[in-house]
């Protein structure tokens, strides 16, 4: 499975230090975990949360899950001892908060390594200031970086901007941001939603998120888990349709004409790359289930 394939559609933080969310997160139907050491965490407790987070990596007990350790900054008495904690450990990957530039990813690279870390731990940098927005493009290019990860709070803080419904004052900053990603072919997530207690809000940001052409997002809480599912999954429709045009498009083909039609719309080369990308991710994620 190609690694831009991989569900990514829930990504949810847990606190490291806690031991009851550590067991709980062993049943949580969520594609990827980020054992939180930075902001779920008090700075007494940042030492203990680390081991813990190592031992989960190390425990065997998460399934197919893909694990990740958020680190603290390089700029924190803890985030060196994090990052090499982290590659020893050899999680999938680290995620690093408020990168601003391509030569922190270097930084957080070369610890990996003096950590014996295999190749394959990746790095997820959070974009989340005004800076990283001005240099997402060098950072999404670095050949560690697999996922960027959108800190949506912080950069609308660091915008003083409110975070409210549509999100409009941050769509210009997320859309910079997806393009970055796709331009060096890597995955980005969208930021997280913050009031767990509203439902329908958190479902129409994940629609806008899904719509806008991230590939999941972070969340915080486990009962947000099922929705980004379901909103990042092909539907039975979608993959009906999917398998419809590409049908008709081979038909086409096979009759010597470039274009076919579908439900009263003309059908291109461009319809059938969605079609088999639509269909390759049911499979992944049938596959990851």
């Amino acid at each position: 499975m190609s690694d831009d394939l991989r569900p990514r559609r829930s990504v949810l933080y847990m606190p490291a230090a806690n031991d009851r969310a550590l067991e709980k997160a062993q049943s949580i139907s969520a594609d990827a975990i980020i054992f939180d050491l930075e902001d779920a965490v008090a700075p007494d407790s940042k030492p203990e949360a680390r081991a813990k987070a190592v031992a989960a990596v190390q425990s065997g007990l998460y399934g197919n899950r893909e694990l990740t350790i958020r680190c603290n900054g390089l700029d924190t008495q803890w985030g060196s001892d994090d990052v090499a904690a982290a590659g020893a450990a050899a999680p999938a990957a680290v995620v690093i908060p408020k990168v601003d530039t391509v030569g922190y990813v270097d930084e957080v690279s070369a610890l990996l390594d003096a950590a014996g870390a295999p190749a394959n731990v990746r790095i997820w940098p959070m974009i989340e200031t005004p800076t990283a927005m001005f240099n997402v493009r060098e950072i999404a290019g670095h050949t560690r970086v697999a996922v960027l990860v959108m800190g949506t709070n912080d950069l609308a803080k660091e915008l003083r901007s409110p975070l409210i419904p549509g999100r409009h004052p941050l769509v210009p900053h997320l859309a910079h941001a997806l393009l970055a990603a796709r331009a060096a072919g890597k995955v980005i997530l969208d930021g997280v939603y913050n009031d767990v207690k509203n439902p329908d809000g958190f479902e129409a940001e994940c629609r806008q998120g899904m719509e806008m052409g991230f590939d999941g997002k972070t969340l915080i809480h486990p009962t947000q888990v099922g929705p980004a599912n379901e909103m990042w999954a092909p539907s039975v429709d979608d993959i009906e349709y999917a398998e419809r045009v590409i049908a008709a498009f081979d038909e086409a083909v096979a009759d010597g004409r470039g274009v076919a039609t579908v439900d009263g719309r003309m059908i291109e080369n461009l319809h059938v790359d969605n079609a088999r990308r639509v269909l390759a991710t049911a499979a992944a994620i049938a596959a990851f289930s």
